[in-house]
């Protein structure tokens, strides 16, 4: 028997190799042949910004670690040092896939479908004479050269920006002999441009930017010698840290989003397809950067493989996309289409994004309309200044309504939207508050107070989820609407909190993170353990985005070794090592890739028969426990139970299309067997709303 004990690296595995893994899981999309075409350019992109963020966050994070402390030992017994280089070598081996799977797979199928990226090797006469009348007319009036000498200093490189590393040859009229010289091409500049149609032969044909400036730089610099040209692009720590002691959260967090586009560097991307630069250049690079020819990545291809999401948004062929889909609407809702009434009736769960967000935005914009509303409180993490929810906050707050906006400014990337969604409120005459200091506010709530019959009555939404339009058509997550007295307390309760100050209130039905969530799940995979060993059957089904924190996973191997049979449907990062003899057995790790993103967290016990189940904003990570607010909410519907047992559980642990196997090591397998085929995502659209789609299910 393995003890949990044992040597953090025999029953650990590291974070940030688990998220390398899950962009391969994604990857591997692009290689599948049920994929249709562009939706298969949008897995790529994908893929691409995963990585950007991965090294903005997680590589950033390590990059400071090594420096400061390189033997910090990390929750998977490996020091920083250790980490870094583990995860560079597994980075290098993802991009060579990459850049294989864009030129070996992707480019020829889409050739096949009639749509060219057209390199400038392959330029007749006629689209060489165009891209030259592109580059001077578009595109040299809003470039600007900047030569590398005494008088001219490196400039600041932006994160993520597109930029040119020229290398020259010749002494100019002022007699200057600069070697180097940089190019930037400004975001607002498109990185894929569609070729006139009389130039394309009948085909939807795209040339890229740097193509067209690499064959035209030469135009900066006359008289002297270009040796070449090297698109480069260097990413940043997108990290924001503020001062304790900062007056104005809000104005400090603004600044901070500025001084992280200059932060410190974690990656360069090089694209060599024109070949290597010679070392000098390299090390200059390097040098000006402050990084270590191990933070240097060399690209077989663009810089930047996200931007050729642009291409699916150019092309009008709905048959290399996914079948239309239509969500549905809750049958509560369909029997009682005013949405006040409905949830007075019965709780009523939407689940998105087979079942429409709709709801949520109707609900927003009663309680913006609606004259017997009072008050409308909310948390807000990611949901975006132009959506309609967003602005049906700002008629409530101007119509006179008490509105509440509990906005979390440090949602990572979204920073700057809600810094802007806060100044908007807060003109249309909304309280804003920024959470709790110390503490990213991550729970989902809504609460609606209105006046009935000279009453008040509370209306409440509680989700996994954001309340964000955009994503939800394509993120899966529950969302309950409630008016059961206990739960309405328990918002009211977590509200005050937020906004106010004092101690700790008593919840009559939801957990909450800091305080007591950790300890229940502690608590009920204890009871699980306890009924093993008493003879009793004992089961545990999770499904979350991440499976992260020590104390949780050793819980569920001392669980397994009980006996309890464990599922757990993770999408991302897992730390726990299943398929151990002797410790984790009964333990099976599985992931879903498809359509949408499977976002749901939702934890269920088997507790004798009685199956508790709940849904959380939270993953079992040491943050989401310890370091945020967050909820999580029995299911007490048996009805709304069953639903969430059969949805979002058992259909993934019968999926055989998109199910991924996890092993001891942390590598993946996609699921084979010999059933008919079964897409959990396939059977939930067709459960749940309207479809073309042909998936067999």
């Amino acid at each position: 028997m393995v003890t949990t004990t044992s040597n953090d690296q025999e029953i650990m595995l590291n974070r940030e190799l688990g998220l390398i893994q899950f962009y391969r899981r994604v990857l591997a999309q692009v290689t599948d042949d049920s994929v249709p075409l562009l939706e298969k350019i949008n897995y790529l992109c994908i893929v691409s910004k995963n990585c950007d963020e991965f090294f903005e966050v997680r590589v950033a994070r390590l990059l400071k670690w090594n420096k400061d402390h390189p033997n910090k030992l990390l929750p998977d017994g490996l020091t920083a040092n250790n980490a870094l280089s583990l995860v560079r070598g597994a980075v290098v081996s993802l991009y060579d896939d990459i850049y294989r799977v864009y030129h070996s797979i992707l480019i020829p199928q889409l050739r096949k479908a009639d749509i060219v990226i057209l390199p400038h090797e392959e330029w007749n006469t006629a689209q060489q004479k165009w891209a030259n009348k592109y580059f001077i007319n578009e595109l040299k009036p809003v470039l600007t050269p900047i030569s590398i000498d005494p008088a001219h200093p490196f400039p600041r490189i932006p994160n993520k920006n597109l930029h040119f590393a020229v290398e020259l040859e010749g002494i100019d009229q002022y007699g200057r002999n600069s070697k180097i010289a940089i190019v930037e091409a400004p975001r607002i500049l498109h990185r894929v441009i569609k070729l006139p149609e009389k130039l394309s032969d009948g085909k939807d044909t795209f040339v890229l930017l740097q193509d067209i400036i690499k064959l035209h730089v030469d135009e900066f610099f006359y008289g002297l010698n270009v040796k070449g040209c090297y698109p480069f692009r260097v990413t940043r720590n997108a990290q924001i840290n503020l001062k304790n002691d900062s007056k104005n959260l809000r104005l400090a967090v603004t600044n901070e989003i500025q001084n992280r586009k200059y932060a410190e560097c974690s990656r360069l991307e090089l694209d060599i397809t024109s070949g290597m630069p010679n070392n000098k250049l390299i090390n200059i690079l390097l040098n000006q950067f402050n990084i270590s020819e191990q933070d240097l990545y060399l690209a077989q291809g663009p810089v930047n493989l996200s931007r050729l999401q642009d291409i699916t948004k150019m092309i009008k062929r709905d048959e290399l996309r996914f079948a239309a889909y239509t969500p549905g609407i809750p049958e509560e809702l369909i029997a009682t289409p005013d949405i006040f009434a409905a949830m007075s009736k019965s709780d009523i769960l939407i689940h998105t994004p087979y079942q429409s967000f709709e709801p949520l935005i109707e609900l927003t914009r009663r309680a913006a309309e609606d004259p017997d509303v009072l008050a409308v409180k909310m948390t807000v993490y990611r949901t975006g200044t132009d959506s309609e929810l967003a602005q049906n906050l700002i008629k409530a707050a101007k119509a006179g309504k008490q509105v509440v906006a509990s906005i979390e400014l440090f949602a990572r990337f979204d920073e700057e939207a809600n810094v802007e969604l806060a100044k908007m409120l807060e003109n249309a005459g909304a309280h804003v508050v920024y959470g709790v200091m110390g503490y990213k506010v991550h729970a989902k709530m809504l609460l609606i107070v209105r006046k009935e019959n000279g009453i008040l009555k509370q209306y409440v939404h509680l989700g996994s989820g954001n309340y964000h339009q955009a994503t939800a058509k394509v993120y899966s997550d529950f969302g309950l609407l409630t008016t059961n007295p206990e739960i309405v307390h328990d918002v009211d309760n977590l509200f005050a909190q937020i906004t106010g100050v004092g101690k700790n209130g008593i919840l009559k039905k939801i957990y909450q993170a800091p305080f007591n969530l950790f300890e229940l799940i502690l608590e009920k995979i204890e009871h699980e353990t306890i009924n093993a060993l008493n003879g009793k059957p004992a089961k545990i089904i999770a499904k979350m985005n991440s499976l992260l924190e020590n104390q949780v996973i050793r819980a569920l191997y001392k669980a397994s070794q009980a006996g309890v049979k464990i599922d757990l449907i993770i999408r991302g990062s897992c730390a726990l090592r299943p398929g151990i003899p002797g410790l984790s057995e009964n333990i099976q790790v599985r992931s879903i890739v498809g359509r949408f993103l499977e976002h749901h967290r939702v934890f269920c016990f088997y507790n004798s028969g009685a199956n508790d189940v709940y849904i959380s904003s939270a993953d079992w990570m040491k943050r989401n426990f310890f370091r945020r607010v967050e909820t999580c909410i029995p299911i007490l519907n048996k009805k709304i139970k069953r639903r969430i047992i059969t949805e979002s559980l058992t259909f993934c642990l019968k999926d055989n299309v998109g199910a991924w196997i996890m092993d001891k090591d942390g590598n993946y397998s996609l699921v084979k067997n010999k059933r008919k085929k079964f897409s959990s995502q396939a059977a939930l659209m067709e459960k749940l709303g309207t479809t073309n789609t042909k998936d067999t299910i």
